[in-house]
């Protein structure tokens, strides 16, 4: 099987890759070499660069500086031919079976090809209006073109991809896409690290009881929930139960207690940031992640992948990682510190317990949201596309 692989960044240089889009692009970078490992055979088309116009940067003005509002030009009608016309172009001179996009629609508008068009995404981006700030207080003309654009793509997709069960109900209820068209398959870990069972086995058994490690991870400290993240720690802290906070990332906008350890942006790209970062994630008991608005977390994946259970917000598809005395919990946007701090204590206070949740994280990701399950999945979804 042969597949042409349509970004719109450079598969090739992840230190080009911007903070904000990290966790998109390394996913795109892992799906290439999942597929590889699959023995399938891998074209890449890109980067295919969203570059406005002189007129979608005057409408982005006066859409706001006068109106108020957001304008995106990304979805403009004019600036998806030139992108489609690219990559048509090169798509006619491959022998791919298959045209896959592992971002967004936006690459694919427009596009037509006599060849199945797969979109491997984690929401559709009509979900995310007035959900992710990027989004949010939309003029009506970016509104229309992007509900117009996706529900196009969506139509000439025959396979589209997504990561959860939230995500597949948010495109059905936006666009009423057959459900028969939708396969949902999570994304795994862009933290490449090679332990054995055995390996993360001991990495549990030496996470010591005292004190509480509890690991923030996330660029966008208001996002994902920092305050409460400190918030958490404090109060366990209160409740007797020695906590230390480590962040990674961002770095909070105030002053923060002793017990919060602060690491800023780690380079993955760099052996110094991979054994870093690795060394925090295997240390820790908890990935606190009280995000307000996501649609999967790839650090939930991340943090499984070291038998670390997580503790989430309810938002999202985040219910497709996190299960219940599985691989963590979650809770309500709007539950308390207090909420988060009494299942912490119920796993702290027995070594036993939390080691037992712990191994049943690890064992859940290998079995689900590895990239060894997931490369499996996909290339059986792949293939019953040219049958």
């Amino acid at each position: 099987m042969k597949i042409a692989y349509v970004t719109t960044f450079d598969l090739e240089n992840p230190k080009s890759w911007p903070r904000r889009h990290l966790g998109l692009y390394g996913a795109g970078a892992k799906i290439i070499q999942t597929l590889k490992e699959e023995e399938v055979e891998i074209t890449a088309i890109g980067p295919v660069k969203l570059k406005g116009n002189p007129i979608t940067r005057l409408k982005w003005q006066f859409y706001r500086n006068v109106c108020k509002k957001n304008f995106y030009g990304k979805v403009d009608p004019q600036a998806a031919k030139y992108r489609a016309w690219r990559i048509q172009s090169q798509l006619s001179l491959s022998e791919a079976d298959i045209l896959l996009c592992p971002e967004n629609s936006i690459p694919l508008a427009n596009v037509k090809s006599d060849k199945p068009l797969v979109l491997w995404t984690d929401t559709t981006l009509g979900s995310l209006i007035d959900f992710y700030p990027y989004l949010s207080n939309l003029c009506k003309e970016t509104r229309d073109n992007l509900l117009a654009m996706e529900r196009q793509v969506l139509e000439n997709c025959s396979l589209v991809v997504l990561t959860s069960q939230w995500a597949a109900q948010k495109a059905h209820e936006l666009y009423d896409i057959s459900p028969s068209k939708i396969k949902i398959i999570p994304r795994g870990s862009n933290h490449t690290h090679s332990f054995t069972d055995i390996d993360i086995k001991t990495a549990i058994q030496e996470r010591p009881i005292r004190p509480c490690k509890l690991l923030f991870v996330g660029v966008d400290w208001k996002r994902k929930g920092g305050s409460k993240a400190v918030d958490i720690a404090q109060e366990l802290n209160r409740k007797g139960i020695a906590t230390e906070l480590h962040i990674v990332g961002c770095n909070p906008p105030t002053s923060v207690p002793d017990f919060v350890k602060t690491y800023g942006f780690i380079n993955r790209a760099t052996d110094e940031g991979k054994a870093k970062i690795s060394a925090l994630f295997k240390s820790s008991h908890f990935l606190i992640f009280p995000t307000k608005a996501d649609t999967f977390g790839i650090v939930l994946s991340e943090a499984a992948s070291y038998g670390v259970p997580a503790l989430a917000s309810e938002v999202g598809g985040i219910s497709s990682v996190v299960k219940a005395d599985i691989t963590g919990k979650t809770f309500p946007i709007d539950s308390s510190p207090a909420a988060y701090c009494e299942f912490i204590q119920k796993y702290m206070m027995d070594s036993g317990r939390y080691q037992a949740l712990a191994h049943s994280t690890f064992a859940y990701y290998k079995q689900h949201i590895s990239w060894a399950a997931v490369g499996k999945e996909a290339r059986a979804a792949f293939e019953a596309l040219l049958h």
